[in-house]
């Protein structure tokens, strides 16, 4: 069933029902906008709740390793990420609904616009071929009134004895005329007829009829567009929902991971202090030798029991280079973490120097990459550097010894005294090892100039910058490719196209 059949006549009633579905295609689309502004707005909020309570409080409490601690921060991180899956749904939601219907409510418009036009159109060329019809209709049946007239004067005339010949002649010729005249009224008439018969024959099973289908078509496109826009709306939530229930199941898994026990270890060995229970208080008494007039009760008042550490509010002591001010557990960690944190420092500070020095070999090789003279003081510093850094490793492994009595650090002393040992011999020897080691380098066969900066992110490949210096190792050998040294010592290869040979 079409509308070009069945609803001919009904020209209001669809142009009603298609402005009534353009309606509902605006309001869904108002809707979806307000349903993302929502979700825009909770996860906006959801951002800064856990922006708020994100690592709250001092760097104690930040650096806290306790497990509900930890988990609790979990659990912020896993909000988080929920709040970008909320903010992923409105954005989906405004792309994939809002701006998808709206262009599409446009054409549907234009399109409604143009069909009903198109109808109005054709209703006025019909009502107009009507109207001319009814014209020639008014003419013939002016013109046959004459004529009937101009017949019965004619034969008035002709039947009159006081009429002459002369206006009995005339009298006929006027009445032939005015019939011919009514002849051709009514040939008019006829043809004209015919002509708007066909036209509304056309208009009413062929014009009407396809634009009424194309109208029904249009709305049914709506109908199936705005259909998918009500399945997106819960598809584009649906599409996220397995990352939604990976961050609601981090979050249950954070609460499972708390482990009171642990806590209770962790918090012991943070804050033990290491000392001895006080031993009993002793009886002094003082009913011997007690004189009456100046007794050493007087003199000598009975000492005072210093305050024990569980109780009252201890003094807050200024704090040492070798926390001593510590209790004996704590100014062991202390101690031990520094002596960490030295021993990374000091294994950095020889690799920068390892490095320098091989650059100092290749510059002494190839004058023209650089000055080996202009790295000395880098070389310099850098010794100086490392020097410093094993006078404080030797001064905190000694206050370390002392703390616990030289007996438990005995074995880290010795690892980290032997690892200086060899960190200095490997240091004095250096250049040495890197005499033998440049021996075995190879020399280049000519040197160049990048023109343009190339990023060698394929295997084998390095990456170089406009206007650096380079020396040949290899040269092209027709693939369009050439191994080049920088002066960093990286060493790979760029397209020949890259660089310009140096005279």
């Amino acid at each position: 069933m079409g509308w070009g059949t069945e609803l001919w006549d009904q020209y209001d009633v669809i142009e009603k029902h298609t402005q009534s579905g353009i309606d509902l295609v605006e309001r869904y689309v108002k809707f979806v906008k307000e349903r993302t502004e929502i979700e825009q707005t909770y996860a906006k909020q959801l951002r800064a709740l856990t922006k708020r309570y994100n690592r709250r409080g001092n760097k104690e409490e930040q650096d806290c390793k306790f497990s509900s601690h930890v988990s609790f921060q979990e659990i912020l991180n896993e909000l988080n990420d929920y709040a970008g899956q909320r903010e992923v749904i409105a954005e989906n939601m405004i792309t994939g609904i809002c701006l998808d219907l709206t262009k599409h409510l446009q054409e549907l418009k234009q399109e409604r616009k143009t069909h009903l036009a198109d109808a109005k159109k054709a209703q006025q060329n019909l009502e107009a071929s009507f109207k001319h019809l009814e014209n020639i209709k008014k003419r013939f049946a002016k013109e046959w009134a004459e004529a009937e007239k101009a017949t019965q004067q004619a034969e008035k005339t002709e039947h009159d004895l006081n009429a002459t010949k002369l206006e009995v002649e005339k009298a006929k010729q006027h009445a032939h005329a005015r019939t011919h005249i009514a002849e051709e009224c009514r040939s008019d008439y006829a043809a004209q007829l015919q002509k708007y018969n066909k036209e509304q024959n056309l208009f009413y099973y062929s014009e009407i009829p396809q634009i009424y289908n194309k109208l029904q078509d249009m709305d049914e496109r709506r109908i199936r567009r705005l259909a998918e826009g009500y399945c997106q709306f819960s598809d584009f939530e649906k599409n996220v929902l397995p990352i939604i229930s990976r961050c609601l199941d981090g979050i249950s898994s954070a609460g499972r991971k708390i482990n009171d026990k642990q806590d209770s270890t962790m918090f012991i060995e943070q804050h033990k202090s290491g000392f001895e229970r006080p031993g009993d208080v002793e009886f002094e008494d003082y009913s011997q030798g007690i004189k009456s007039a100046t007794s050493d009760s007087s003199l000598n008042p009975p000492k005072a029991r210093g305050k024990l550490w569980p109780f009252g509010k201890k003094n807050k002591l200024a704090a040492a280079e070798d926390f001593s001010h510590l209790p004996p557990e704590q100014r062991k960690k202390k101690l031990h973490a520094k002596i960490d944190e030295i021993t990374k420092e000091l294994q950095k500070a020889q690799d920068q120097s390892d490095a320098l020095v091989k650059m100092k070999g290749v510059y002494a090789q190839n004058p023209q990459m650089g000055d080996p003279s202009s790295l000395e003081p880098q070389i310099s510093e850098t010794t100086q550097n490392i020097m410093r850094l094993k006078g404080e490793l030797a001064k905190y492994e000694t206050w370390l010894a002392d703390a616990v009595g030289g007996e438990e650090s005995s074995n880290t002393i010795n690892n980290n005294s032997r690892h200086s040992v060899v960190a200095a011999e490997q240091f004095q020897n250096i250049y040495a090892d890197c005499d033998d080691e440049f021996e075995d380098i190879e020399s280049p066969v000519g040197h160049c100039s990048a023109l343009y900066t190339f990023q060698g992110n394929s295997e084998g490949t390095i990456s170089i910058i406009e206007g650096e210096l380079l020396s040949i190792m290899e040269e092209d050998k027709g693939d369009g490719w050439m191994r080049v040294l920088r002066a960093n010592g990286e060493e790979g290869y760029i397209p020949s196209s890259y660089v310009k040979l140096s005279p």
